[in-house]
C-alpha cells in the first residue's frame, strides 16, 4: 500500500504576493514586506508597521455576496485555496471527491469582533450586522473553502496559535493515511491587523518598533532584534497520496515525512528557556520521519525575530541536531512576511516544499550582527542554490505549543 503523502500543489495570498509563485520569488529576492500600516491610522500606537497583503481586493476574486459575507482571513483562505487546487491539476468543483479541508487559525474572527463591539457602543444592536457572528467564528475560513469547492468530507479547523499552520499539515497527513480522505486541503489563515491587536501586543513589548525602517525591522537571530512583526496572509496545500497525484500527471513538490507536537507547559507566552520541550518536538518528528540529524540539510525556522525564542530555538536545534546543526541550513522567512500567525507554519511549510523542489533556499533577511546565542547559518542576505533532500520547520505557539513537521523530497 502506498504510504507516501505529498504536497501536489500550493496556493497562498502573503504580503509578498498573492500567488505563490509572487511569494516565492520574493522570498527569493530577499524583499520585505513589512511598511506602515495603511488598514487603519496607527498614529496613536508604540507600534506603526506591520506585513500586509497590499492590493487585495476582494470583488476581484469572489463574488459580490460572497465577498460581502466573508472575512478577511476567509477571503485569503478561499483564494489561495483556490490556487492551490489549480497548481494540484484538480476540477473546481471536488464534490465527487473524496475531500476534506484542515485550515487552522489562531486569531480568526478578532477583526469582526472589534468592528461589532464598536458598532455596538456607537449604535445599538441594530448596528450589528447579521453576517457578524458566522463571519466571526474560527471555523468559517475552512467552512468557506468547503462551500466553495464543494468539499463534503471532514473539515476542521484548530487553534494553536503560531503553530496552527504547521499542525494542520500533520493532521492532513494522519487524514490521508487514516483513509477518510483522498485530497486534503491544509493550511493556515489569519487577518487581524487591528488597533486593539496592536494595542495588546504593545502592551505586551512583543512587537518591533523600527518604525522609521520597516524593512528592517525584522530580524531574526540578529543581536539587535526588538520584537515581531505582525502580519496577515494564508497559505493552502493540496495534500494526497503520491500514487494518486501521479495517476493524474501531478508532478508535486514534497512528501510530508512526519511530524511532532509537544507542550513546554511553561508560561503562555515565554517559551521554556532550556529549549527541551522544543528539542522532543524536532527529535520526535526526525524518528517519525526516520531521519538522523545529518539527513536534514534545511531547517526552516520559527524565527520570529524576539529575543527569547529565537535564542531558544537556537538552543533547542543544537541539542536536537547534535554536531550536524553546524552544516544545516537555516532560514527564517519571518524576516520578509512578518508573522503570520496562523498562516505561519504554512508559509514554513511553502518555503521547505519549494526549497526541496527547486533547489534553493531563501535567505533570512537583516541578520547583520551576529548574537552570540545565535550562531547557525542563517543563509544571511541572499537565497543559497543548494540540493535539499530533506528538512523541517518548526512552529512554536504561544501557551508553549510546539509542532514540528518534516519534509522529504519525492
Amino acid at each position: 500500500m502506498d504510504d507516501r503523502v505529498v504536497i501536489s500543489g500550493i496556493g497562498s495570498v502573503t504580503p509578498l504576493g498573492i500567488t505563490t509563485r509572487q511569494t516565492w520569488a520574493g522570498l527569493l529576492a530577499g524583499r520585505s514586506g513589512v511598511d506602515r500600516i495603511s488598514l487603519f491610522d496607527p498614529s496613536d500606537l508604540p507600534t506603526r508597521i506591520a506585513a500586509e497583503v497590499r492590493g487585495f481586493d476582494a470583488g476581484a476574486y469572489l463574488a459580490p455576496k460572497q465577498a460581502n459575507r466573508t472575512s478577511r482571513t476567509s477571503q485569503f483562505a478561499v483564494v489561495a485555496a483556490r490556487e492551490a487546487i489549480r497548481d494540484a491539476g484538480l476540477p473546481s468543483d471536488l464534490s465527487e471527491t473524496e475531500a476534506a479541508v484542515i485550515l487552522n487559525s489562531a486569531v480568526s474572527g478578532f477583526a469582526e469582533v472589534q468592528e461589532a463591539t464598536e458598532a455596538f457602543h456607537s449604535g445599538g444592536t441594530r448596528r450589528i450586522s447579521p453576517r457578524f457572528v458566522p463571519s466571526s467564528l474560527t471555523n468559517m475560513p475552512a467552512c468557506e473553502i468547503a462551500i466553495d469547492l464543494g468539499v463534503h468530507g471532514p473539515v476542521n479547523a484548530s487553534a494553536l496559535a503560531c503553530a496552527s499552520g504547521a499542525h494542520a499539515l500533520v493532521e492532513a497527513r494522519r487524514l490521508v493515511l487514516s483513509g477518510d480522505a483522498d485530497v486534503v486541503l491544509a493550511g493556515g489563515a489569519d487577518a487581524s491587523i487591528t488597533p486593539v491587536m496592536f494595542a495588546g501586543l504593545s502592551a505586551m513589548r512583543a512587537l518591533s518598533r523600527r518604525n522609521d525602517s520597516p524593512a528592517e525591522a525584522s530580524r531574526p537571530f540578529d543581536a539587535d532584534r526588538d520584537g515581531f512583526v505582525f502580519g496577515e496572509g494564508a497559505v493552502v496545500m493540496v495534500v494526497e497520496r503520491l500514487s494518486r497525484a501521479q495517476a493524474r500527471g501531478a508532478t508535486g513538490y514534497a512528501e510530508i515525512l512526519g511530524g511532532a507536537l509537544t507542550s513546554d507547559a511553561f508560561n503562555i507566552v515565554a517559551p521554556e528557556p532550556s529549549g527541551r520541550y522544543a528539542t522532543r518536538a524536532i527529535t520526535r518528528a526526525l524518528r517519525a520521519a526516520r531521519l538522523d540529524p545529518g539527513d536534514v540539510d534545511l531547517v526552516c525556522a520559527h524565527g520570529t525575530s524576539t529575543r527569547a525564542n529565537d535564542r531558544t530555538e537556537t538552543a533547542a536545534l543544537r541539542q536536537a541536531l547534535g554536531a550536524a546543526a553546524d552544516d544545516v541550513a537555516v532560514s527564517a522567512p519571518k524576516s520578509m512576511v512578518g508573522h503570520l500567525i496562523g498562516a505561519a507554519g504554512a508559509v514554513a511549510g511553502l518555503v521547505c516544499a519549494l526549497a526541496i523542489s527547486e533547489g534553493v533556499i531563501p535567505p533570512t533577511l537583516n541578520y547583520t550582527t551576529p548574537d552570540p546565542d545565535c550562531d547557525l547559518d542563517y543563509v544571511p542576505g541572499c537565497a543559497r542554490e543548494q540540493s535539499v533532500r530533506h528538512a523541517f520547520t518548526n512552529a512554536f505557539g504561544f501557551g508553549g505549543q510546539n509542532c514540528v513537521v518534516a519534509f522529504g523530497a519525492i
